[in-house]
């Protein structure tokens, strides 16, 4: 955390790492019942360069008619958002979960679209425009293929040690039989290894005619790099490279790999630490008059309300009003470096008049629009509903 604040701070030094953006503007049209579809097909196959533009979005609610409201960067946001949730969703086919709830990619893509190295590449850039933009997003990744993504190699591949975050269970296995103390001859192993594939059992190769090849004690330690390097490398080589060539089509590789694997967890993501409702406080700007006693009432009403939130809770709050739900990584401060660091534009709340309302925002601002409620009970009503449901989420 102390080297990514370094880093924000060196952040001139390292400006070819980041492409420029060329000012032109892609307009995207995506209906709410087939968000990623939609963007697939109008992204799929353009120049990288296009991932660097401005995306304009226009939606189209689920019965085909289009959306009220000009994006100014909220839309786009929410757009970016909801292709990086469907798109790595285990049920898609292209991303899977290890026991640790983190992805990595599906070893089985191959078999279930003939399309999928296109696919990776896209999802690559658009988790590269994700940070290019300065959102943090929820995707927590298996600490194996981040490091393949930071890796040095030109095969991306990485060693047995990494194996404890793709399969902990089958990590133990392996360590127990370097050190066994038998003869593992006893144990009937050879150079092979079972892929499953729609309930199917396949048997693999590790090495030319490795069926035929009795695992030893002098042999053993072979196997296990060989077994390891299977299922962290082969079986989804072409997945990993598509991916990666899609996030460094937008991402200088040499500016990914200022981080280690943890670090750019924390890039993509953010960190779980619980939200602070002080610096929250502290480094959010009004706009228009708030004198009065009814306004200062609804504001201290607002603050008692935020902090009697779950972590959750709050995170749907600034969801609301920013279109993401991690909050900024250093803080609700302002800040023109990098982008993913701080908020910007700051948390800001304009009071309204319209007490029976719901609360609305202006995601592209970062603009809460409170009414005026004077108890307790009415903020916390008709806030709950509105981060819950996305009640009155409006965008100008």
């Amino acid at each position: 955390m102390v080297r990514i604040h370094r880093i924000n701070h060196q952040r001139p030094t390292y400006d070819h790492g980041l492409l420029t953006t060329r000012g032109n503007s892609v307009n995207l049209k995506v209906h709410r019942n087939r968000v990623y579809e939609d963007v697939f097909m109008a992204l799929v196959g353009k120049p990288a360069e296009t991932f660097l533009d401005r995306f304009t979005v226009t939606f189209y609610n689920e019965a085909g008619l289009m959306e009220m409201g000009i994006d100014g960067g909220g839309l786009c946001r929410e757009m970016i958002v909801a292709v990086l949730s469907q798109g790595f969703d285990p049920s898609r086919g292209l991303f899977r979960y290890n026991d640790d709830h983190a992805l990595y990619p599906n070893p089985d893509a191959e078999a279930l679209m003939e399309d999928f190295e296109a696919h990776y590449i896209f999802l690559g850039a658009i988790l590269a425009k994700a940070i290019y933009e300065g959102m943090l997003v929820d995707l927590q990744f298996a600490p194996f293929f981040l490091a393949k993504i930071i890796s040095a190699n030109r095969n991306l591949s990485v060693d047995f040690n990494h194996l404890r975050s793709l399969d902990a269970e089958l990590y133990r296995q392996l360590c127990r039989l370097k050190s066994y103390q038998g003869d593992v001859s006893d144990l009937q192993l050879d150079f092979t290894i079972v892929q499953c594939l729609y309930g199917k059992n396949t048997v693999v190769d590790l090495k030319p005619n490795g069926s035929s090849i009795p695992v030893t004690n002098e042999s053993r330690v072979e196997y296990v790099n060989l077994v390891a390097n299977y299922k962290l490398n082969t079986q989804i080589q072409r997945q990993s490279m598509a991916f990666i060539s899609g996030m460094t089509s937008v991402l200088d590789l040499k500016w990914l790999q200022l981080f280690d694997a943890e670090e750019l967890q924390i890039v993509i993501s953010g960190t779980n630490n619980e939200i602070d409702v002080d610096d929250w406080q502290e480094h959010t700007k009004y706009s228009g008059d708030i004198t009065g006693e009814e306004k200062k009432n609804s504001l201290k009403l607002f603050w008692d309300f935020v902090r009697s939130l779950n972590d959750d809770q709050k995170r749907k709050l600034i969801r609301f009003v920013t279109a993401s739900s991690r909050p900024p990584m250093f803080g609700f401060e302002a800040s023109f470096l990098f982008l993913f660091l701080y908020l910007h534009p700051e948390f800001t709340i304009q009071i309204t008049s319209e007490t029976n309302h719901l609360p609305t925002s202006s995601t592209c601002s970062n603009l809460l629009k409170l009414p005026a409620y004077q108890t307790a009970e009415e903020m916390r009503e008709k806030f709950l509903l509105a981060i819950e449901s996305n009640a009155g989420f409006e965008f100008s």
